[in-house]
């Protein structure tokens, strides 16, 4: 189990991986040892069994970006005319740590190999795997930032996920690891247009603290 589970983070939700139709081989292979094992133990295993039908289940949706990336790597290959598997070969590079004696002698390996070409390959990907998102990653960020409102309330009607909705579409960013982004709302960025503050769209008046005479 422990090493099935290794598998899947590693080698198949990771970004940096293999082909899809490679991920979708492993993916498959994954859920039948699982269903196998689960007469095994029953206390143990056996509760994984919800987990492990809806990976089934979804496992074309939670593999999405493989797609996605695929078709990036292969535009990169055509772009510098080199072969998809070299391409494949920096794009498993960037999994490694920077700080890695692993990841410094592979780069190396690749340095030689594609010569000039390593430089330009080397920022596409890295610009490519920036620009594809995981969808379960997606939904971890999206869980994660929902969490602390859920509490809040007992019953969660429609009317206060309207509510939630809006406040975090126009609740402006302080801070991101992009700077265009700092000090703006999410229906801003989606518009190219700025709004007034939130309170004020819902026809609140902001309090404003008069000047002090001098």
């Amino acid at each position: 189990m422990r090493i099935a589970v290794g598998w899947l983070e590693r080698d198949i939700l990771a970004l940096a991986g293999t082909s899809l139709e490679d991920r979708r081989e492993l993916f498959d292979f994954i859920v039948e040892e699982l269903a196998r094992r689960e007469h095994l133990d029953s206390a143990r295993i056996r509760p994984v069994r919800p987990v492990r039908v809806a990976l089934k289940r979804q496992r074309d949706k939670l593999l999405g970006f493989a797609g996605v990336l695929d078709g990036k790597i292969a535009a990169i290959a055509q772009c510098f005319d080199v072969t998809g598997y070299h391409v494949r070969a920096v794009c498993l590079l960037l999994r490694k740590p920077e700080t890695s004696l692993a990841y410094w002698q592979r780069r190396e390996q690749l340095n030689r190999l594609l010569g000039w070409k390593f430089h330009g390959i080397l920022e596409a990907v890295s610009d490519a795997m920036d620009e594809t998102h995981r969808s379960s990653s997606m939904a971890e960020n999206l869980n994660g930032r929902l969490r602390n409102y859920f509490f809040l309330r007992r019953h969660l009607g429609q009317g206060y996920l309207d509510l939630l909705r809006f406040f975090l579409n126009h609740r402006t960013f302080a801070r991101s690891e992009r700077p265009e982004r700092v000090g703006k709302s999410p229906a801003e960025l989606m518009t190219g247009k700025p709004h007034p503050h939130w309170l004020e769209l819902l026809g609140f008046e902001r309090f404003r603290r008069s000047p002090v005479p001098a």
